[in-house]
């Protein structure tokens, strides 16, 4: 086999996929819409994770998509790993909750075979080759970038970790976010954030976020206050993974609703406040 060469104007430069486009190499779902109506599947959209004074809180909107349509209203994307720390989903649903299981699995088995827990820092590095072991399929449209974050025992403190979808793993200090709604989300977050936020503060910064996010990303599930359907989220404390119960979610988002009417004025043109 013989490398390639290119003229100048047509080097494909860093870009992989851009080298599989010029060898004629692109897998088949690498170019989007061209091939979407070839195999149809669901797609968990926005997630995020921010740290605060007692460890991570982590939230994920329900909705999913296949394409333009909405699969799913209710879906979960924000799961317990273990008992200390949790990983939160976006990307091809199936492929996605298929990672979390086993993820769930190893870290259990590890525990029973090594009688103790494996360090946060040991959790993020297996999620990261998990993640790196899915390449193939994401370059197939089957991507899966999951945020992992978790309470480290060791330093008595919440810790959070974005991937790439090639197994790249990034701790963050503040914040992270990811899915289609992202830099909606990220941007409000960024806003909104400092140090030492208390529980009920980052909470209702989060579900700020996923509110802003649904706004402006289609793929992105709001409350649905009709179906009764909200934002997954949970806190990651010394006392471990705890999901937040739906009453008080529904409560806070009543309250950031009753807010943006009063602040930005009538929803519809020509309604009366």
């Amino acid at each position: 086999m013989t490398l390639p060469y290119f003229s100048v104007g047509d080097d494909p430069g860093p870009s992989f996929l851009h080298l599989l486009r010029a060898q004629g190499l692109e897998p088949d779902f690498a170019s989007g819409d061209a091939n979407a109506d070839r195999l149809s599947f669901s797609h968990g959209t926005t997630v995020v994770a921010v740290r605060y004074a007692d460890g991570v809180v982590m939230a994920g909107d329900r909705r999913a998509t296949s394409g333009h349509l909405i699969s799913h209203r209710h879906m979960e994307k924000v799961f317990p790993a273990d008992r200390h720390s949790g990983v939160a989903i976006a990307g091809a649903a199936g492929p996605a909750i298929e990672m979390v299981k086993l993820f769930q699995l190893q870290l259990e088995h590890y525990e029973k075979v090594e009688g103790s827990m494996i360090s946060l820092e040991g959790k993020a590095n297996q999620l990261s080759q998990m993640v790196r072991g899915h390449l193939p399929a994401a370059m197939q449209g089957l991507a899966v970038v999951p945020l992992f974050a978790g309470y480290d025992l060791a330093r008595a403190e919440g810790r959070l970790f974005e991937y790439d979808v090639t197994g790249g793993r990034y701790e963050e200090s503040e914040y992270a976010a990811t899915g289609s709604g992202s830099l909606h989300a990220g941007a409000v977050v960024k806003m909104g954030y400092r140090p030492g936020l208390t529980r009920e503060a980052v909470i209702d910064l989060v579900i700020s976020a996923l509110f802003e996010a649904a706004d402006e990303d289609s793929a992105t599930g709001g409350p649905d206050l009709v179906r009764a359907i909200y934002p997954t989220v949970a806190t990651i404390t010394a006392g471990g993974f705890d999901a937040v119960d739906e009453a008080e979610i529904a409560e806070r988002f009543r309250g950031l609703v009753e807010l943006l009417t009063a602040t930005r004025g009538p929803l519809l043109p020509g309604a009366e406040a």
